[in-house]
């Protein structure tokens, strides 16, 4: 399976190491707990980044990374209906789930439903797993959104 990682430039070479959401928490992770997010396709990987962004801001120092990730993997699912109803909004329960997926070592990805895009996947990295270094990965490559996707002047035209 091939999975889609995007970041800033300036933090491509720790991409894999989990520390940032180590560092901050995510959907899937508590603070404390490393994890790398990526997504089923680079669109899913581009919205699932664009949702954090400041709307008037467009980066541009972004690097995408194309990933094979080894034979049986992702080792495991987490399905819309394993999940409570609104479990978009409950993201304590997400993380609780996903930390008990690290710390259970029991396999190096997980996938996971998209909060942006419910009917879309991401893959979830342990950044600690014995399987690590089977990942494949790219060389990055530079990435820019279309700028009409960013506010632009005072009244926020973006134009067409």
């Amino acid at each position: 399976m091939v999975i889609w990682r995007l970041c800033r430039a300036v933090h491509a070479e720790q991409a894999f190491s989990g520390e940032g959401a180590r560092r901050y928490g995510g959907r899937w992770n508590s603070r404390g707990v490393p994890m790398v997010y990526c997504s089923s396709s680079l669109a899913l990987a581009a919205i699932e980044l664009f949702v954090h962004l400041e709307p008037a801001l467009a980066p541009d120092d972004l690097v995408v990374f194309q990933v094979t990730l080894p034979e049986g993997e992702p080792g495991r699912t987490i399905s819309p209906s394993a999940l409570a109803e609104s479990w978009w909004a409950d993201v304590e329960a997400t993380r609780a789930l996903g930390d008990a997926w690290v710390r259970s070592g029991s396999s190096l990805a997980l996938k996971v439903p998209s909060v942006p895009i419910r009917s879309e996947w991401n893959v979830l990295v342990n950044p600690a797993h014995s399987r690590l270094g089977r990942l494949r990965i790219a060389k990055p490559e530079p990435f820019q959104f279309d700028e009409r996707m960013f506010a632009r002047g005072a009244g926020g035209e973006a134009g067409g």
